[in-house]
């Protein structure tokens, strides 16, 4: 289980971090179950709806709200929030930082605007002994117009600290508010010791079960869903 914390005055302004399937997005649940697809004739065919996978990913974890909204125009990003002073914390009072573009120097980065964005996160975020917290963009998150960097925090020793989302704003010509509450990390536990590779050759009876599965899945609709998930 991951443990999130903020500090007590903030508590009552702060969206409160949530379990992704939670959040999923609006899109997912306007999305049809079925549509014509021309380049087949016009056969009806299932869309990502359907696809478990997905949606297992867009529910795994935590999701990270962002503080407050942020008004983004003209490649400048403003605010209207005035959390208290916290004599007794050391954490900044505004909802964003930037990185300056120099600190991306040498990685293939696209700014679309001149800096990386940092999303202040006002959680601490404490995992089970063993385990670290893997950050990174709301999973299937296309739609948002910012892509969140990737990290790897050991929260079960830095579970007192704050962690920070970089992110790259990937719409130039974005111009409007991004809502408070709008997801900007996911956070999902990982065991450092379960980290590895085996690389196999099949066996006969490898290559038999494979066959079985593969014709499963061609066959009948629902079975990935029904045999294979927990």
């Amino acid at each position: 289980m991951i443990t999130a914390r903020c500090h007590p005055l903030l508590e009552p302004l702060l969206p409160r971090p949530q379990p992704a399937g939670r959040m999923l997005p609006d899109w997912l649940r306007a999305m049809p179950s079925e549509v014509a697809a021309p380049s087949l004739g016009g056969e009806r065919v299932r869309t990502l709806k359907h696809c478990p996978p997905l949606i297992d990913a867009l529910s795994l974890g935590v999701l990270i709200p962002l503080a407050t909204d942020l008004t983004v125009e003209g490649g400048e990003v403003a605010w209207d929030w005035d959390p208290p002073v916290l004599a007794d914390a050391q954490i900044a009072r505004a909802p964003v930082g930037l990185h300056v573009p120099e600190q991306a120097t040498g990685a293939p980065l696209r700014l679309a605007v001149g800096a990386v964005l940092k999303f202040m996160n006002f959680w601490t975020l404490e995992a089970p002994e063993g385990w670290s917290l893997l950050f990174t963009h709301p999973l299937n998150r296309e739609d948002l117009p910012f892509r969140t960097l990737s990290g790897v925090v050991d929260c079960d020793l830095f579970r007192d600290g704050y962690v920070h989302f970089p992110a790259l704003w990937q719409e130039a010509g974005f111009s409007g508010v991004l809502p408070k509450g709008t997801p900007v990390a996911q956070v999902i536990a990982i065991p450092r010791d379960a980290q590895g590779l085996a690389v196999e050759t099949m066996t006969p009876d490898q290559v038999d079960a494979n066959r079985q599965v593969q014709q499963a899945l061609q066959d009948a609709a629902g079975v990935y869903r029904k045999r294979f998930r927990h």
